[in-house]
C-alpha cells in the first residue's frame, strides 16, 4: 500500500494544455474516485500516474518517492481497463498468471496467490475457461483477478463498468468496493458515472477541462457543492437552478427573474461579498422541492413530462421558464399540462454567483 502525492501536475500535447496544475493528496488505503466529464482529463491524470504518459510538468509521489521518471514495470502499480484487455487464447488462470510468468517467478511462489484471488473473486469454477466462455462481469473478475496476484501498492480502475449493463454495474460495483475493504490497498478509480462516484469513493475529486473543481467526502459534495458546475454534476436527477438579480425585501434576501418572479434566497455569507443586483443563481436538489403552495409568493411549474420509477416519481417541467423537476415518493395523481404550485424551503436553497460560479451561502 502506498500514499499518492500530484504536485502541481500539468500535461500538454504539443502546445495543446489538457491538465492544469493539479495538486491532491490519497492517504494509503484510501478509495478516491476521479469523475468528470468526457475529455476533462481525469483518464490522462489516470496515466500519467501509471507511466503510460510523460509527465509535462509538476512531481508525482508514490510512499514518498518521486515517480515521474520511474518506468510503469517499476512503479509497483496494477491498471483494470474498460476493455479487460484479456488474452483470447489462455485460460482464465493462464491470464491472471501471465504478469507473474513474464516476470519468470516459480509457479510454486504465484500459483497460491492465484488460487486466493480466484476464491475472493468467485472464479475458481471458471479457471479453465478461455475468456469467450464467460459473461461481462466475469471477464472483469479476471482482469480484477490478474490485478490482485500482483499485489501492487496502488490500484487504478479506468472506467471498469462502463461496458457492462446496468444490472451488472451495480453488482461490480458492490464487489470492487469489498475487494477494497479486503486488501485495503490504495486506490484510484476513473468514471463519469457519478451514481458510481458517489456509491464507492472515500472522496470524490470532480475534474472539469483539466482543472479539480471540489474533492470531499460524497455527501458534502452533494450537500454543499463549492460552485455551480459541482452543483449541476453531481446528483441525478441535476440541481435545479434558476438564474436572476440579487435583491433585498422587507430584510429578506430575494432572488428576482427575468419576467419579476421573486423568490426567497438563503443570506449570502459577508465574505463573499454579494450585492444587491448581483447577478445570482438559485439551487435546489429535486427531492427538496415540495408540492404545495409557497406562502404569499406564487411558484407554479407547467408539467411537461412524468416518470414513475417505482419508488419515486420525477416531474418535469418549467417554472418561469427554467427547467425544473420534482422528486416525490407519494403517487400523485396529476397529468401533463397542468400547474402544479411548488415550495422552496429555504434552509435547502443554494446560491451561487452567477458570473463566477462560486457558492455565496
Amino acid at each position: 500500500m502506498a500514499a499518492v502525492q500530484l504536485k502541481n501536475i500539468v500535461k500538454h500535447y504539443e502546445q495543446t494544455p489538457v491538465v492544469h496544475g493539479i495538486d491532491l493528496d490519497i492517504a494509503d488505503g484510501e478509495f478516491v474516485v476521479l469523475v468528470g466529464p468526457s475529455g476533462c482529463g481525469k483518464s490522462t491524470l489516470m496515466r500519467m500516474v501509471a507511466g503510460l504518459e510523460e509527465i509535462t510538468g509538476g512531481d508525482f509521489y508514490i510512499a514518498g518517492q518521486r515517480a515521474n521518471d520511474l518506468p510503469a514495470q517499476q512503479r509497483n502499480i496494477a491498471m483494470v481497463f474498460q476493455s479487460y484487455a484479456l488474452y483470447p487464447h489462455l485460460t482464465v488462470y493462464e491470464n491472471i498468471a501471465f504478469g507473474p510468468k513474464l516476470r519468470r517467478e516459480p509457479e510454486a511462489s504465484y500459483r497460491p496467490r492465484i488460487e486466493a484471488a480466484a476464491k475472493m473473486l468467485n472464479l475458481v469454477p471458471y479457471l479453465e475457461r478461455l475468456p469467450k466462455a464467460l459473461s461481462g462481469g466475469q471477464r472483469q473478475r479476471v482482469a480484477m483477478g490478474r490485478a490482485v496476484v500482483r499485489e501492487p501498492a496502488l490500484f487504478l480502475f479506468d472506467e471498469p463498468l462502463s461496458n457492462l449493463d446496468a444490472k451488472l454495474r451495480v453488482q461490480m460495483r458492490a464487489e470492487i468496493k469489498s475487494l477494497h475493504q479486503r486488501l485495503k490497498n490504495t486506490v484510484m478509480y476513473v468514471t463519469h458515472d457519478q451514481i458510481e462516484a458517489m456509491t464507492m469513493g472515500d472522496r470524490i475529486v470532480v475534474m472539469n477541462a483539466g482543472r479539480i473543481e471540489q474533492v470531499g467526502k460524497p455527501l458534502d459534495l452533494y450537500d454543499r457543492p463549492a460552485n455551480l458546475f459541482v452543483a449541476s454534476f453531481i446528483g441525478s436527477p441535476g440541481m435545479n437552478l434558476i438564474a436572476g438579480i440579487l435583491s433585498m425585501e422587507e430584510g429578506q434576501p430575494c432572488l428576482r427573474t427575468a419576467s419579476n418572479l421573486r423568490i426567497p434566497v438563503p443570506s449570502p455569507v459577508p465574505a463573499s461579498g454579494a450585492q444587491q443586483g448581483q447577478a445570482v443563481t438559485l439551487g435546489i436538489r429535486p427531492e427538496h422541492v415540495q408540492a404545495k403552495p409557497s406562502g404569499i409568493i406564487p411558484l407554479a411549474m407547467s408539467i411537461a413530462s412524468i416518470e414513475p420509477t417505482g419508488a419515486e416519481t420525477y416531474l418535469y417541467g418549467k417554472l418561469d421558464g427554467h427547467p425544473c423537476c420534482l422528486a416525490t415518493r407519494e403517487r400523485m395523481q396529476i397529468a401533463t399540462g397542468e400547474r402544479l404550485p411548488l415550495h422552496f424551503p429555504i434552509e435547502l436553497c443554494h446560491l451561487f454567483d452567477s458570473q463566477s460560479g462560486l457558492r455565496l451561502n
